[in-house]
């Protein structure tokens, strides 16, 4: 198995097999915390070989420094089949992310696992607005 994209975007969607995806980042900016950021995606697709199909489950998680998670973990089944002329295979998932709060400014991580493996981390940094001047 291959992780061929994994992205928190502001938005992201699966159109018949083609993913759309839109305006990635890696940094919220804030006032104050703690913050509550109305709506993100994550994103993920995933290639698969013909010797890998069968069902999967695929686990997304939100943490902050501490290990801690930030909002309950998003579960979902994969089925991996493929035709029979075909020896690879694509899994899309689109995660849409509604309200999550983020209690404090700093480093936290967006987290990729398939069966209970973790295949993927990403860092989301919330930081405070650059005051001007400095």
């Amino acid at each position: 198995m291959k992780v061929e994209l994994f992205a928190l975007c502001d938005f992201a969607a699966d159109y018949g097999g083609k993913l759309s995806v839109v305006g990635v980042f890696d940094t919220l900016f804030a006032r104050q915390t703690p913050v509550v950021h109305p709506h993100c995606c994550i994103v993920v697709k995933l290639r698969f070989e013909k010797i890998e199909e069968g069902p999967k489950r695929l686990r997304l998680s939100v943490s902050d420094a501490d290990g801690h998670a930030v909002l309950p973990a998003v579960e979902s089944p994969l089925a991996v089949a493929m035709p029979a002329s075909e020896h690879t295979s694509t899994a899309q998932v689109v995660a849409n992310i509604g309200g999550i709060k983020f209690a404090s400014f700093g480093e936290y991580s967006i987290d990729l696992a398939i069966d209970g493996r973790q295949e993927g981390s990403l860092p989301l940094f919330v930081r405070a607005v650059p005051q001007p001047g400095r």
